[in-house]
């Protein structure tokens, strides 16, 4: 049965705050882990690499599992898929909220992100299959105004988490937190969401899945570990290698390609000249994101000894910016003046960030909030102007009926350049760290420098993005594509 104009059922109001919390809960566990990293190193003797994981474990697991999550409620059932996902999140969640041990800590934020891979693919089609055509347009605005509350909540929701210290709790409670929203969120999709498959369903490539598995951990394992190792020669040839698993992978996906049309990526997309160039851009502008928001944390927490609270405060100026630049780029800004706004983004960004490496490099252990609330807004509003049109933008020249692969393939390779850069923090910031006297030089200095010689990294990569931009269209012809959100859909 065809699903374009569902009967106005009043439940699905109901079936859309469930699948918009699930989302809320994804994009705020995504930032808060970062603002309790302090207090979870002092609490169960973390080191800094596990640190790292905290954060690259889960952006690893759900970029890996993105695609094969869609492809899973596609074949089995998109309600299924999402509450099997929403049961497995927050019960890694509980996991996380529990262990003592770093690497069983580690292991849990991994069984969360892959979890999240189940969920989050499906939220989009579970509103297209729940909601008639005319309503749509407001609720994915609806949709929209959720990700920037996101992007605000979660390192606030997390400093404040962790500075109260619920019931003794330390930093536990920012995972704790989503038990009682996943179970209600379980009870109530039980009842309210619709149930939906694709009508013409993919196979999954769980070969596909294993070389990319296997070429990332080769690659990003001995990046972020082998600075505790002092960099062995295994880490070295464990990296090389990782080349040719990446050409056995593209090997084989023209080989699934040719044989059922089913491959985990479609290559023929890299054709078309504008999505290649978009793909290079979100790579690298996740690679410059995880950076900053990782070694911004450590800078605050422990170089200049803030609490959790006040580093999370600081950062409301930088969120505010994104948000209210966001709306004015796809409202106002983009429909005018086109591929123009992405670059201006990328510049302004980099006037940021150049602004904040002279305001630590002159100001020293001494900055405070208010000083670094000029470089944060420049930023926010930089990057507000990025993250609302790219998709399109780079969606804008693929054909129709490969709208929805490209569009979970830029999703997946935002997530991979995240946590690309979360490995490469061992070069930028903790290179610099290890190289310095502790006995000769104030933890602020050493942290401040290493935070410094990190935002030059930022700013290259966002020089690197505002180049490749020039391969995006002028102005977006949407005429060519379709938004991921619309694919054909039956009920079960």
């Amino acid at each position: 049965m065809s699903t374009d104009s569902p009967p106005a059922d009043r439940r699905r109001w109901l079936a859309l705050a469930v699948v918009m919390t699930a989302s809320f809960m994804d994009l705020v566990d995504v930032t808060i882990v970062n603002i309790a990293m302090p207090s979870i190193q002092r609490d169960i003797g973390a080191s800094f690499s596990v640190l790292q994981w905290l954060s690259e474990g889960y952006a690893l697991a759900f970029a890996i599992g993105l695609i094969t999550g869609g492809r899973l409620g596609d074949i089995y059932g998109r309600k299924r898929m999402f509450l099997l996902g929403m049961g497995g999140f927050t019960l890694a969640s509980m996991l996380c909220g529990i262990v003592s041990d770093p690497q069983l800590l580690v292991a849990a934020r991994v069984l969360q992100g892959l979890m999240a891979a189940m969920m989050v693919p499906q939220v989009l089609s579970i509103i297209h299959v729940t909601f008639p055509a005319h309503e749509r347009g407001k609720v994915f605005g609806m949709f929209g105004a959720i990700v920037g509350l996101g992007a605000v909540s979660g390192p606030l929701l997390g400093a404040l988490l962790t500075q109260w210290n619920l019931f003794g709790l330390e930093w536990r409670p920012i995972f704790l937190i989503n038990l009682p929203v996943g179970i209600a969120g379980l009870l109530l999709g039980r009842r309210f969401i619709i149930e939906s498959k694709a009508p013409r369903a993919l196979k999954l490539d769980l070969v596909g899945v294993a070389l990319a598995s296997a070429g990332l951990l080769m690659l990003l394992y001995p990046l972020t570990q082998g600075r505790e190792h002092d960099w062995p020669v295994w880490g070295f040839v464990s990296m090389a290698l990782s080349a040719p698993v990446f050409a056995a992978f593209v090997l084989y996906e023209r080989h699934k390609s040719a044989k059922d049309g089913a491959p985990l990526v479609e290559l023929s997309l890299f054709k078309v000249k504008s999505f290649a160039a978009g793909i290079g851009v979100q790579l690298t502008f996740g690679l410059t994101s995880g950076i900053f928001f990782l070694v911004w944390t450590l800078y605050m927490q422990i170089g200049l000894g803030w609490s959790a609270l006040r580093a999370g405060l600081t950062g409301v100026p930088f969120s505010l910016a994104v948000s209210a630049a966001a709306g004015m780029s796809v409202q106002k800004l983009v429909p005018r003046f086109g591929r123009k706004v992405l670059q201006a983004g990328a510049l302004v960004m980099a006037a940021g960030v150049l602004t904040y490496i002279w305001e630590a490099d002159r100001y020293g252990a001494g900055i405070k909030s208010w000083q670094m609330a000029l470089p944060l807004v420049v930023m926010g509003a930089g990057m507000g102007l990025i993250v609302a049109p790219i998709t399109d933008a780079v969606l804008s020249e693929v054909p129709r009926d490969h709208a929805g692969s490209a569009s979970g393939l830029i999703n997946t390779t935002q997530q991979l350049g995240n946590a690309i850069g979360l490995g490469l923090v061992s070069v930028a910031f903790f290179g610099v760290v290890d190289d310095a006297d502790p006995r000769t030089r104030a933890v602020s200095d050493i942290f401040g420098e290493a935070f410094v010689h990190s935002m030059w990294w930022v700013a290259g990569g966002l020089v690197l993005v505002f180049g490749l931009m020039f391969l995006l269209p002028r102005r977006q012809r949407s005429a060519e594509g379709a938004p991921a959100s619309e694919p054909e859909l039956v009920t079960a």
